[in-house]
């Protein structure tokens, strides 16, 4: 596990946590630069996609390494923790587990999706061999990298960048973490004292996402934004700026 702390030191604390496949420097990288301004930022990068060798083991281990984290640096407490994606489930953990407390749970296009074991091997079936083997050749570079560019509206760089962090992890962990957020369920109805639960929906997702916010957690509050999923990280400033302005309105918020 890695974790750097750096931004406004005088400013709240602000957890990211990076997606599938990510490191934070990548996940972040086009408003990393506009939070530091502002928070006092403690960002993660997990084992197996930290650089040092490691394997990722399940989310709740890697759970607990964030909540023994927290707890031995930060008295237990945070401002707020944002998760891109997976990364929303890490966050929907730290606030169901109670070992640790946060005052803002911000969820970025987080999907939530949940499976037994069996729907969680077939999707796995399914889903990793892309991810881990779509940037094997030229062609099937220069193939992604059209696709990014047009779903997401990334430029050619940042389409390259997030290529090389895919290519940059070993298939097991990219594998462990996939299919072991599938199997790592929330409760519905969550609700903790003095805690508020924060969605960055992207509503070209879809209306199924926006009820799974609803089904487990109690009064979210959901902002919805007319873009893909994560489309706010990937460089767009008219995606951005709502996005980043939303953030700090959440931890704003009383709670």
């Amino acid at each position: 596990m890695d974790f750097r702390e750096f931004g406004n030191l005088n400013g709240k604390t602000l957890m990211l946590l990076p997606g599938t496949c990510c490191d934070y420097q990548t996940n972040f990288a086009a408003v990393l630069d506009a939070l530091a301004e502002k928070y006092h930022l403690i960002c993660v990068n997990y084992d197996g996609f930290d650089g040092k060798g490691t394997v990722f083991p399940d989310m709740l281990t890697v759970t607990e390494k964030i909540e023994r984290y927290i707890l031995e640096n930060h008295g237990g407490r945070l401002d707020g923790a944002l998760g891109s994606s997976l990364g929303g489930s890490f966050v929907g953990q730290l606030i169901q587990r109670e070992n640790v407390h946060l005052d803002h749970g911000i969820f970025g296009s987080s999907d939530l999706d949940q499976s037994g074991k069996l729907g969680a091997k077939l999707q796995s079936m399914l889903v990793v061999p892309l991810l881990t083997s779509f940037t094997g050749s030229e062609k099937k570079q220069a193939k992604t990298r059209e696709k990014l560019k047009a779903l997401f509206e990334m430029s050619d760089e940042t389409a390259d960048r997030f290529m090389a962090c895919f290519a940059r992890f070993s298939p097991e962990s990219i594998k462990n973490e996939y299919y072991s957020d599938l199997l790592t369920w929330l409760d519905e109805d969550i609700h903790v004292a003095h805690t508020r639960a924060h969605f960055i929906y992207a509503n070209k997702m879809g209306a199924k996402y926006l009820k799974r916010y609803r089904k487990y957690f109690r009064d979210p509050d959901i902002r919805e934004f007319a873009m893909q999923h994560e489309q706010w990280l990937f460089g767009e400033k008219k995606y951005a700026a709502p996005v980043l302005r939303a953030v700090d309105e959440f931890m704003e918020q009383p709670t």
